[in-house]
């Protein structure tokens, strides 16, 4: 049989459950979860290779109106995201309606002439399934999909559906990577979100939105299955500073702990964290930063 492929985009408005979805499909934690909205920053790809087929995904931050150069740059990795891909899934909530989020999404896979599924992710959470019916009819309203895909990340539930209606839309020409790729992420970058995905747990949902985290050493220790990793998490004002700390240094530990725990089942290994906070004032509007930190190399304008 025909090895096929497809770049594949996950789009949706905020905390959907974009990569929640990814994770699950691939079966392992390449994109953070949280219950806040703008987890997501950057595009992050994984892939699935399976039954003769690999979907590369592309996880994408949530499109929401830009208040910063960073919520500019992550609105253009939305656009750029969709205008490279086979196809796109459109993620939104059970329950929901149609908002002027997927009525920009629509009007760009129109533009585009891109196939794209709707995928109604959370039925979990609907205590009347019934209504899932009437939620199909208004959003296919609004595009000619592919295919509608009633799912759960959090349980499972149609998850292999999805993968099916998708392999469906795959062409034939051969993978894109090697069958044992899981993502394009560095592991430094890995290891940074898995640290903010923990503010985002512990902290005030202002505080892991005003702060970025950087790994700046990452190495093997010779003669041991030891990883030693250094790593700053970067905030906007002294006052955040104190709370990522906490009290005698108790936030940043279980920050820390916990980031740890994930790292070391990702990378198979013991792992050395150190952390360090430091201030950087008004980060998300100062390019030279942003791009140090790896988000662009490009005008945020």
């Amino acid at each position: 049989m025909e090895k096929k492929s497809a770049f594949v985009a996950i789009v949706g408005r905020p905390n959907v459950g974009k990569s929640s979805l990814l994770n699950k499909m691939l079966r392992h934690k390449v994109a953070i979860v949280s219950s806040k909205p703008q987890t997501t920053r950057t595009r992050i790809m994984g892939v699935l290779t399976e039954n003769d087929t690999q979907l590369v995904f592309i996880d994408t931050p949530g499109l929401h109106r830009p208040r910063n150069s960073l919520d500019k740059y992550m609105l253009r990795s939305v656009n750029e995201s969709v205008a490279g891909v086979d196809v796109c899934m459109l993620v939104v909530e059970a329950g929901t309606h149609i908002t002027e989020g997927e009525k920009i999404f629509a009007e760009k896979f129109s533009s585009l002439g891109l196939p794209a599924v709707l995928v109604i992710n959370k039925t979990d959470l609907m205590k009347d399934k019934t209504e899932i019916a009437g939620q199909i009819a208004e959003f296919t309203s609004l595009y000619d999909f592919s295919a509608v895909v009633p799912c759960s990340a959090q349980t499972g539930d149609g998850i292999d559906d999805l993968k099916k209606e998708l392999r469906g839309l795959s062409s034939e020409g051969g993978y894109l990577f090697d069958e044992d790729t899981l993502t394009d992420q560095p592991e430094r970058v890995l290891a940074a979100e898995m640290i903010r995905e923990k503010m985002l747990r512990f902290l005030d949902k202002e505080i892991p939105h005003g702060a970025a985290v950087f790994v700046e050493r990452m190495k093997d220790r010779e003669d041991s299955n030891i990883i030693d990793m250094d790593a700053v998490i970067y905030c906007e004002r002294d006052s955040h500073k104190g709370i990522i700390i906490g009290k005698g240094g108790a936030m940043l530990k279980k920050i820390g702990s916990y980031a740890r725990q994930d790292m070391e089942k990702f990378l198979g290994c013991r792992v050395n964290l150190k952390l360090w906070v430091k201030v950087k004032e008004d980060w998300r509007n100062r390019e030279n930063i942003l791009r140090s930190l790896g988000y662009d190399d490009r005008d945020y304008n």
